[in-house]
């Protein structure tokens, strides 16, 4: 009986197979590791919702030094002089309704029915329901609130003088920082002049 051909070259260096084995043991670090991935899951699926990640993004304006480089400096020319709110700046992030200002600015003011003292009333339950205000001022016919961004913290100057004479409140709605509101602080007046005819 003749011996079988020898095998082509490229085929002689193949590694032989070898016959199935029985699975070796996990080593010890591979056992340690599986145990500890499975107490993560075990402690990952046990964390209470409340000590979960929240599901919306941190506000910046939460981390300290970011607050208050976005809040800006409260405006010094705030209040009531002469019976007058004060005008708003050239840049297109104010709206009064006081001392003729141009389109861009100009917003009708309040008007209510009944008592002044009710409706300014009325008026701060409303601004008070509203997120992240602050009253910060008031009198019998005067009411100054802060309003903050939610994301970055801006903070705008809100402020409404009530004429009992004409049975209206004033109002100056403006971003203490950047150029444009993008139509911020006009719809937040409109909101509140809904909020309070509803």
């Amino acid at each position: 009986m003749q011996n079988p051909p020898p095998l082509p070259s490229h085929l002689v260096s193949l590694p032989e197979f070898a016959p199935l084995q029985q699975p070796m043991p996990m080593p010890f670090l591979h056992r340690l590791s599986a145990l500890f991935l499975a107490l993560c899951l075990v402690l990952t699926a046990a964390v209470p919702p409340v000590l979960a990640a929240p599901t919306s993004p941190m506000p910046l304006a939460a981390l300290p030094f970011l607050g208050s480089l976005f809040a800006g400096q409260r405006p010094s020319n705030l209040g009531v002089k002469n019976g007058q709110l004060a005008p708003c700046p050239s840049s297109p992030n104010c709206v009064v309704s006081q001392g003729n200002p141009d389109a861009d600015h100009a917003i009708a003011p309040i008007a209510y029915s009944g008592d002044t003292a009710s409706a300014l009333s009325r008026l701060e339950a409303v601004i008070t329901a509203m997120p992240r205000t602050a009253i910060i001022e008031k009198s019998d016919t005067y009411l100054y609130a802060e309003f903050t961004s939610r994301l970055m913290g801006y903070v705008d100057d809100v402020e409404f003088y009530a004429d009992p004479d004409a049975a209206v409140i004033h109002v100056r709605s403006a971003s203490r920082l950047g150029e444009s509101d993008l139509g911020v602080n006009r719809k937040r007046i409109e909101a509140i002049r809904a909020a309070l005819a509803g």
